[in-house]
């Protein structure tokens, strides 16, 4: 409610209709040409680290293969480099990615420096986070930066609009949509109201011009996004779902939740610990990443790239060789990358959103061959159910999960959207249960301070 006094907010149809909001329309515009381009290159970088360090480098070194050994001295390095951007940069390398999306302030320009070292040398030497965070935080910075350089008297309101257009150029690169894009961002910010169209049209140019650019830079270059981007999965063709994949998907969905509950109370205890001696910690929480990814290549066989890294460009192998691939591999990768995801999500900076989709396919080839499942519903729902355990973003996470389920997407829609709401919801349950339970230990320490005190007297 407004208070007596309070001015009462601008129509934003007249707003949108006036001269002002054209000119910010056109800097938005300017600002998604600039951070699509900024995107790109933060993109190439990260992925040219990754082919030069663990593709390229053991043979140029004389190693007829990769050695096992190899994560390691590479991971730690990864943690000294991230401890060196929190604890000495401004903005201790941009948000904490057990957090979510939507924590923390906008990203400043003075934070950028922090932030693309952090993300940089984590993201490219290994460790279990995706981009699309400091993607975010790299466009909002360049949207204020824009901003302050063309009025550093501008109102926080279009501060604030010319920073969210930013973010929704970015993060609509790695993605491959601008609509993905945009409603992750919207949802992440939390914006709605009648002021929704202010914010959004904006984000809307941002995105699409940025998208174009982003594309067109590609092409010119010869270099392609699809190492990096999300793509549609080839699942088998999915008419409707029937009762028993309703059935399954609201139990695994449960399932999903009190895993991805369980790792991310991983990271914040990880973080907890780690920001005591961050010189020492993070090098080592880097090591135990990459024990992790050595393990699960000693056992499985296959490359510790698999429990390494983001993991969206393992997405299609994982469904192509399904037929092939052991189902003590599929768990072992389950327990191994979610053990390290935990880890980043707590030591490191980066985005959570692409471990938790490989998690999901992951576990939804894992249980394809429940009685009355078959593979399409299991990685469609399973997907979203992960994508909302983390992010808590359902709108987004029902988005996500359908596009990237290809051609049985339209088909999975409908166990995609109750996986992510019974998971939401699930998710919501587990924590109201802990805090109780906090709540009544702390209670309890309370009431037996005082008596100790008095058999003390």
């Amino acid at each position: 409610m407004m208070s007596e006094g309070a001015t009462p907010p601008a129509d934003p149809g007249s707003v949108i209709r006036s001269k002002s909001y054209r000119i910010l329309l056109v800097l938005a515009a300017l600002v998604g040409a600039v951070v699509s381009v900024a995107s790109w290159g933060f993109l190439e970088l990260v992925h040219g680290i990754q082919q030069g360090v663990f593709t390229d480098l053991p043979g140029e070194l004389g190693f007829d293969s990769v050695p096992t050994w190899w994560p390691l001295p590479w991971l730690g390095l990864a943690g000294l480099l991230v401890a060196l951007a929190v604890v000495l940069l401004p903005g201790q390398g941009g948000h904490v990615p057990w957090k979510g999306l939507g924590s923390g302030a906008p990203t400043q320009p003075v934070e950028l420096p922090g932030v693309l070292v952090a993300a940089v040398a984590g993201l490219g030497l290994g460790v279990v986070l995706g981009p699309e965070a400091p993607l975010i935080a790299l466009g909002m910075g360049l949207g204020v930066l824009a901003v302050r350089l063309a009025n550093k008297d501008a109102p926080d309101q279009v501060v604030t609009i010319v920073a969210a257009a930013g973010s929704f150029a970015a993060v609509a690169s790695i993605f491959g949509s601008p609509v993905i894009g945009s409603v992750i961002v919207i949802e992440a910010a939390g914006l709605g109201g009648p002021t929704l169209p202010l914010v959004l049209l904006p984000g809307l140019m941002a995105a699409g011009i940025g998208s174009l650019i982003f594309i067109g830079l590609g092409s010119w270059s010869g270099l392609s996004s699809s190492d990096y981007a999300l793509s549609s999965l080839s699942l088998p063709a999915y008419a409707r779902p029937d009762i028993s994949d309703f059935g399954w998907t609201i139990v695994l969905a449960v399932a999903v939740a009190i895993v991805a509950v369980a790792i991310v109370e991983i990271g914040r205890r990880s973080e907890s610990l780690a920001t005591t001696r961050p010189f020492v910690l993070l090098p080592a929480a880097g090591v135990l990443v990459a024990g992790c990814a050595i393990a699960f290549s000693e056992a499985t066989g296959e490359p510790a790239e698999l429990v390494l890294f983001s993991g969206q460009e393992a997405f299609a192998p994982l469904v192509d060789q399904t037929s092939t691939l052991p189902l003590s591999t599929l768990a072992l990768l389950l327990f191994f990358k979610g053990l390290a995801w935990g880890v980043s999500l707590g030591c490191f900076r980066g985005g959570p959103t692409f471990p938790a989709l490989l998690l999901g396919v992951a576990g939804g080839l894992l249980v394809a061959d429940l009685p009355g499942f078959s593979e399409s519903p299991a990685v469609a729902a399973l997907m979203g159910a992960a994508c909302v355990s983390i992010l808590r973003l359902p709108l987004s996470s029902v988005v996500i999960a359908i596009v990237l389920a290809g051609d049985a997407g339209v088909g999975t829609a409908p166990l995609v959207i109750v996986a992510v709401v019974v998971a939401y919801v699930a998710v919501e349950g587990v924590y109201a249960l802990r805090a109780s339970l906090v709540g009544a230990e702390a209670r309890a320490e309370g009431e037996a301070a005082p008596a100790q005190a008095g058999a003390a007297h």
